[in-house]
């Protein structure tokens, strides 16, 4: 294979402060030089996220996101929201569970339970 998954970019209004949830979220750190127009998390088991600021806002649902996994899905959902994130919704389905979730600029992300 020529290509290999090399980062996540992610648009921000604020890029440190996406750059700070995301990093309490994975356990991954904020490298530093991080500021409002760009910052990098790195150090978890994602592959390094970064975030860039842009002049526009989300206006619709995103067409990528991330889906996430959890063995104490109820603990990890509270654990989200207590950071940031806003609990969209609830959904079960063929025994499966998961919730989609926001961070706090609005992209929606989702916990499975697993």
């Amino acid at each position: 294979m020529s290509t290999t998954l090399f980062q996540l970019a992610v648009d921000a209004a604020n890029a440190a402060d996406q750059a700070e949830f995301w990093a309490r979220a994975t356990g991954g750190k904020v490298e530093d030089g991080a500021s409002r127009d760009e910052a990098v998390v790195s150090g978890s088991d994602f592959p390094q996220m970064v975030f860039h600021r842009v002049p526009e806002g989300k206006t619709a649902k995103n067409r990528l996101h991330l889906d996430l996994i959890a063995a104490d899905y109820d603990c990890e959902v509270a654990r989200l929201v207590g950071l940031g994130a806003t609990n969209l919704n609830e959904l079960t389905s063929g025994g499966a569970r998961w919730s989609t979730l926001a961070d706090p600029e609005g992209n929606e992300f989702d916990i499975i339970a697993g």
